[in-house]
């Protein structure tokens, strides 16, 4: 039985889903340290260049590599720009089940980027990979992230009452640590099929293996090296679970 993902560039119309590679770090670093990121997450705060290299380098490679997920650097098309994660994080391969998470830059947030490219991801997943279920948890205060997730068709299955907590702003800048709930959604195949898209998108376009995809890049193709409040589950940059848009 496979017991990881393939390593893999997923194509829309307008995104490039690709492994993180070195030179994301600095949009990156930039990206993390966003304030809602900060209160949605728990990744580090501040977020060092150190924690982006880190992530980009070696622990979202990981990921795949232990059979936990498979993460996602979303860059834009025309630009190859980063503008967000899609993470698949916590699988189970006996069950087929996983779970998402995702964040949009501060840059790309009203695009409709986090929406586009988990359902690409999701489409891919059920489709390709024969996939059951997955599931979002989204802080009850997180209303970006539920638009995402009520968006792509996701169901809302009940509420985990004081489960996480999340960061709030002190008068003095600081932050600290709330409690609260999370609503569970998830997205089964039949979801898809009923609707299979939104607003006349249908999800991804192509995909490929990422070296077959880095070898087309080195020919002019696209997707290359890349240049809302928070959207997704609560998954920080490090697969963390984290609250409302979880990494």
């Amino acid at each position: 039985m496979t017991t990881t993902f393939p390593d893999v560039t997923i194509s829309t119309e307008r995104l490039v889903l690709r492994p993180f590679e070195e030179d994301d770090v600095t949009a990156l670093t930039e990206m993390m340290n966003d304030e809602n990121i900060t209160a949605w997450t728990s990744v580090p705060h501040p977020y060092t260049r150190a924690d982006a290299h880190a992530w980009a380098t070696r622990e979202s490679h990981t990921e795949r590599a232990e059979g936990r997920g498979i993460v996602f650097a979303v860059t834009e098309f025309l630009t190859q720009r980063l503008v967000g994660i899609v993470h698949l994080r916590n699988t189970n391969w006996r069950t087929r089940a996983t779970e998402v998470g995702y964040v949009t830059a501060p840059w790309a947030r009203g695009e409709g980027y986090a929406s586009e490219s988990v359902l690409a991801v999701a489409q891919w997943l059920f489709r390709e990979q024969e996939f059951e279920r997955l599931e979002l948890r989204t802080a009850a205060d997180n209303t970006a992230s539920q638009q995402v997730a009520q968006k792509i068709g996701c169901i809302s299955e009940g509420v985990l009452r004081n489960a996480w907590t999340v960061r709030t702003q002190t008068t003095d800048g600081g932050w600290t640590d709330t409690r609260t709930d999370l609503i569970v959604w998830s997205l089964l195949p039949e979801d898809l099929d009923e609707g299979d898209g939104y607003d006349g998108y249908d999800g991804y376009e192509s995909y490929e293996s990422h070296e077959s995809h880095r070898s087309h890049d080195t020919h002019g193709g696209p997707g290359g090296h890349p240049g809302d409040a928070v959207a997704g589950q609560r998954s920080d940059a490090h697969g963390h679970p984290v609250g409302a848009d979880r990494k």
